[in-house]
C-alpha cells in the first residue's frame, strides 16, 4: 500500500467546544421552550419568523415553484417511497409453538412520532426531505415533525417545502441547527416532542444528536460525505475524477478517495480532477476537501485493495473494476455499494430509491443507513399456558435458587402445581 496523494491533517475545530455551546442549547430550550429557540434562531439563522410554516405558507411557495421541478421532486418520492415498500416488506411478525404450551412471536410496530432534520446548507437539496420523511412514512409514523433551517428568503426553499409535503410531513418547523434538535427531543409551546430524530446535518447538528440520544432514538450520527472508488487498469480515470469530486463538491471536508491497482490509472485520475477542478467555480467546496482531504492509494493487488476498502469502511464504495460482482460478497464494510463504473453515486443522491443518509467515520462497521426498518419496533411477546408454564417455572425456580433471587422464585414457585 503506497500514498500517491495523501490527506492533510486539519483541525476542525474543538470538540469540546461544540459539545459545550450545544449542551448550553439544549438546555435552554428545554428550559425556555419557543423563547430560546426563536432566541437562537436569531442568533444563528438571521431570522424573526414564525417558527411553524402555515398552510398559507405553503400554498403560496407552491405556486413559486415550477411544474417540472414538481415532477422531479414527485419522481424523487415515488421511487424512494416505493423502495422503502420493497425494505419494509422483508419484515415480517410471527408467532410459533416453542414447546407444548409456550407461544412467541415479534410484531412489528411503527414508531409514532418521528422527527425529520433537513439541513438547508448550501444547496437546496431536493432529495433531502424525501430521504428522510417518506421511510417514516411508508412505516407508518403517525405524526412527522420537520425542521429545516429558514435560509431562503426568511423561509424554507419552496423546492425543499413541496418534498417534505409530497413525503408526508405533519408539522413543517423553519428552524436549524442544535436548537432544532433539541426542540424536537423536548417539546416546546410550539413544536412537538418526538420519538425518534432521524436526518443529517452540521457539527452541530450532530452533536446534538448525540446528546439527546436516550430521551429521543436517533438514526446514526453522519458526518460529512464520504466516497472511495475502487479501480482496476480497466477503468476510465475522467470518470473516477468526476465521481470522487461530485461527493467532494459537498462540503470542504468531505473526503474523496481512489484506491487502485494501477499506477497509471492513479496518475490520469490525479491530472483528470486537477483539469476539472479549473472549470468549477472558485466558491466550489470542491477545491478544498480535494486539496486537503482527497487520497489516491496504490494497493500492490486486489486482495489489499479490497483490504483496504473494508478497512476504512467509507461511506460510498463504488467499484470501478472489470466484474465488479465478483468482489461484491468479498465487501462487506460501507454504506451503500455502488456496482460498476456507471452505477454513479449521483444517482443514489438524487433519485434511485436506495436512502442517501449513510454512515461515515467508519460507522460502517457496525451499521447501516437510514432505511424504513429505522422506523419500526421489533417487539417481542409470549403466552405461556399448561405444560409450558409447568417447564418454565420449574426450571425457573432451580436457576432462582442458585442466583439468590427470593422474588424470583416465588414468582416461579407460586404457579407450580
Amino acid at each position: 500500500m503506497e500514498y500517491i496523494k495523501k490527506a492533510q491533517l486539519i483541525d476542525e475545530g474543538s470538540s469540546d467546544g461544540v459539545e459545550h455551546t450545544v449542551k448550553a442549547i439544549i438546555e435552554n430550550v428545554k428550559a425556555n421552550g419557543d423563547k430560546a429557540v426563536q432566541e437562537y434562531e436569531r442568533k444563528f439563522g438571521n431570522s424573526d419568523r414564525p417558527v411553524r410554516v402555515s398552510e398559507e405558507e405553503i400554498e403560496n411557495c407552491m405556486q413559486t415553484l415550477p411544474e417540472e421541478t414538481k415532477v422531479l421532486i414527485d419522481r424523487v418520492v415515488d421511487r424512494v417511497s416505493k423502495f422503502a415498500e420493497a425494505q419494509l416488506s422483508c419484515l415480517l411478525p410471527f408467532e410459533k409453538d416453542f414447546g407444548e404450551g409456550i407461544r412467541m412471536g415479534h410484531k412489528i410496530i411503527p414508531i409514532e412520532k418521528v422527527g425529520a432534520y433537513v439541513p438547508g446548507g448550501r444547496f437546496p437539496l431536493l432529495s433531502s426531505g424525501p430521504m428522510v420523511v417518506a421511510p417514516a412514512k411508508v412505516a407508518g409514523a403517525k405524526q412527522i415533525v420537520a425542521c429545516s433551517p429558514a435560509n431562503y428568503k426568511g423561509g424554507i426553499h419552496p423546492a425543499v417545502l413541496y418534498g417534505l409535503v409530497r413525503s408526508g410531513a405533519t408539522d413543517i418547523f423553519a428552524i436549524g441547527g442544535a436548537q432544532a434538535i433539541a426542540a424536537m427531543a423536548y417539546g416546546t409551546e410550539s413544536i412537538p416532542e418526538v420519538d425518534m430524530i432521524a436526518g443529517p446535518g452540521n457539527m452541530f447538528v450532530a452533536e446534538a444528536k448525540r446528546q439527546v440520544f436516550g430521551k429521543v432514538g436517533i438514526d446514526l450520527i453522519a458526518g460529512p460525505s464520504e466516497v472511495m472508488v475502487f479501480a482496476d487498469e480497466s477503468a476510465t480515470p475522467r470518470k473516477i475524477a468526476v465521481d470522487l469530486l461530485a461527493q467532494a463538491e459537498h462540503d470542504p471536508y468531505a473526503r474523496a478517495i481512489l484506491v487502485t491497482t494501477s499506477r497509471s490509472i492513479a496518475e490520469g485520475v490525479i491530472e483528470e480532477a486537477a483539469a476539472i477542478l479549473e472549470t468549477f467555480t472558485d466558491s466550489s467546496p470542491a477545491h478544498e476537501s480535494w486539496k486537503t482531504r482527497g487520497e489516491v492509494i496504490f494497493a500492490e493487488s486486489l486482495q489489499e485493495g479490497l483490504a483496504i476498502c473494508n478497512d476504512y469502511a467509507i461511506e460510498h464504495l463504488h467499484l470501478h473494476t472489470e466484474n465488479s460482482h465478483e468482489f461484491t460478497d468479498k465487501l462487506y464494510n460501507y454504506g451503500s455499494l455502488f456496482i460498476g463504473e456507471d452505477s454513479s453515486v449521483v444517482f443514489s443522491d438524487k433519485v434511485s430509491g436506495t436512502n442517501h443518509t449513510l454512515p461515515t467515520q467508519r460507522a460502517g462497521r457496525y451499521t447501516g443507513g437510514l432505511w424504513a426498518g429505522s422506523y419500526v419496533k421489533v417487539a417481542t411477546h409470549q403466552e405461556i399456558t399448561g405444560e409450558g408454564v409447568q417447564f418454565l417455572a420449574s426450571h425457573a425456580e432451580a436457576q432462582s435458587e442458585i442466583e439468590g433471587l427470593e422474588g424470583h422464585k416465588l414468582s416461579a414457585t407460586i404457579r407450580i402445581e
